[in-house]
């Protein structure tokens, strides 16, 4: 059998070693700067995931899907979460090198999946990027009551959401150290909102309200056609919500909430100590999201019944109000200005350092890995934010938020099956942590995001599949040439400078 350290540098499954993917982090063109830290990284991580989605997100879940049982809904949905984050963990501490998913899918699957993967987090993090944008400027609207978007002939203009990011690029070209400190400062703000409104919620809590905790299922819309959920549509299985299948159905829609934690490691090349460092920032991060989820999803369903939080304008401002604290909202929506501004910032982070990593291999322009004076992909980061200001200044995003999370997953399971193959293959590398119970942690992840993803529309999966298609062509037409894998001497040499 073939080592993954000595796959053949040809055809489809030609791979780059670790031991060249760490050399390459020493090329002075391409050199990130280690700036960062575990608690950089635990910021980093919280700053991404507590946004708006702990607003709003619970309780339409609470009232139309789960009822109180969405707690536990949460508790499910980061379950799967953590079980990919061991696996994430593994390989930040052994391959500490930006990219991410890229990067490990390079070195236990070669250079075909590692594209696919590639172009799938590009899809996750700018796309994710645009739609927080555009979920920052309604709220920047509600905070300073001034229309955050202008008509200009027939187009319209979201300059709230080009604004956030333009000023977030800024940030991130002037140096990732910058841009932790600024995103403690703002998270730290969410937190203590967030904080603030557990803590006064405890006040109006009714046990009453608790109870049935998981109530009786009722027949519900799944959507018809390429509306409903690949499962449905595969099996024919009625709809149903509440009860225990809403409650496992609820889990899938609150797993939008955990997006983003992956990012941190994206940044492991630009950490002093990534082997202890990295596993630490993801480990850490989920669970303190976790805890300030469950803790908020209980005090909004003890506050209020949860038959009161039907429909899709409910927000956590609904429980408040029904309690006589209509100040509430106001609150409420500075929590979530602070609380989008940070997640924007992380998403565009792990989308530079993806597409840094790309560049790098010479599976994009190798003029994109070049960094400056301040050791940040000062080009990357510049095409990064007007991609995302296109999208989010310009473009109606609708229902393609979905892709998002689909293209998480994705990622997710490739992560969890590289695990059991580099151990299998490479049971030499060091490593700075190590998942548990392999292959059952990795395989039960690999289960646990398939189930998820698998609840998500048909309508879904075929955007996916041909923005998939459309990055084939891509490989094909440029990227497969111009790999540094395509001539054996380029990666004996390094990268180009």
């Amino acid at each position: 059998m073939t080592r993954i350290g000595r796959t053949p540098r040809t055809g489809l499954l030609r791979a780059k070693s670790v031991e060249q993917s760490i050399r390459d982090t020493d090329e002075p063109d391409s050199k990130l700067r280690k700036d960062l830290t575990a608690w950089d990284l635990i910021v980093f991580g919280v700053a991404v995931v507590i946004g708006a989605g702990i607003f709003t997100l619970t309780a339409r879940t609470a009232g139309n899907v789960a009822g109180p049982s969405v707690s536990l809904a949460f508790v499910f949905a980061a379950i799967a979460c953590a079980l990919a984050a061991l696996c994430y963990a593994e390989f930040a501490s052994t391959v500490p090198v930006a990219g991410s998913a890229y990067t490990y899918s390079f070195a236990t699957f070669g250079e075909f999946v590692a594209w696919i993967i590639g172009w799938d987090l590009i899809l996750e993090f700018a796309l994710a990027a645009a739609v927080v944008a555009k979920g920052w400027s309604l709220y920047l609207h509600e905070v300073v009551a001034v229309s955050s978007s202008v008509m200009i002939g027939p187009v319209k203009i979201d300059w709230g959401a080009i604004l956030i990011v333009a000023v977030i690029g800024v940030l991130l070209a002037t140096g990732t150290k910058l841009s932790s400190r600024v995103s403690l400062v703002i998270t730290s703000i969410k937190i203590a909102v967030v904080v603030f409104v557990v803590v006064l919620g405890a006040f109006y809590i009714e046990t009453e309200n608790y109870s049935p905790f998981v109530p009786p299922s009722e027949a519900g819309d799944t959507g018809e056609g390429l509306h409903q959920s690949l499962f449905s549509f595969a099996t024919g299985a009625g709809g149903s919500t509440f009860g225990w299948y809403g409650l496992l159905a609820a889990a899938s829609l609150v797993f939008f909430a955990f997006i983003g934690f992956d990012v941190v490691a994206t940044t492991a090349e630009e950490t002093r100590n990534p082997q202890k460092a990295v596993p630490i920032g993801i480990l850490g991060s989920l669970a303190i999201v976790t805890v300030l989820y469950v803790a908020v999803s209980l005090v909004l369903t003890g506050m209020v019944d949860y038959t009161e939080l039907e429909g899709d304008e409910s927000t956590l401002a609904t429980a408040f109000a029904l309690n006589g604290m209509d100040w509430a909202k106001n609150l409420i929506s500075i929590g979530a200005l602070a609380g989008l501004t940070t997640v924007v910032m992380v998403l565009m982070l792990g989308q530079t350092r993806v597409l840094f990593a790309m560049a790098r291999d010479g599976l994009m322009p190798r003029g994109l890995s070049h960094t400056g004076s301040h050791g940040t992909p000062v080009r990357t980061t510049v095409l990064v934010a007007v991609i995302v200001a296109v999208l989010a200044g310009l473009v109606p995003l609708g229902t393609l938020e979905e892709m998002v999370n689909i293209g998480t997953l994705f990622a997710f399971v490739l992560v969890s099956i590289g695990v059991i193959v580099l151990q299998r293959t490479r049971p030499d590398l060091e490593r700075g942590f190590r998942v548990p119970l392999v292959p059952l942690v990795p395989i039960l992840a690999v289960i646990a995001c398939v189930w998820l993803m698998v609840n998500l529309s048909v309508e879904t999966w075929l955007r996916f599949v041909a923005w998939m298609l459309l990055g084939l062509i891509i490989y094909f037409a440029y990227s497969r040439n111009h790999s540094v894998l395509a001539t054996p001497s380029r990666v004996r040499a390094g990268p180009e400078t």
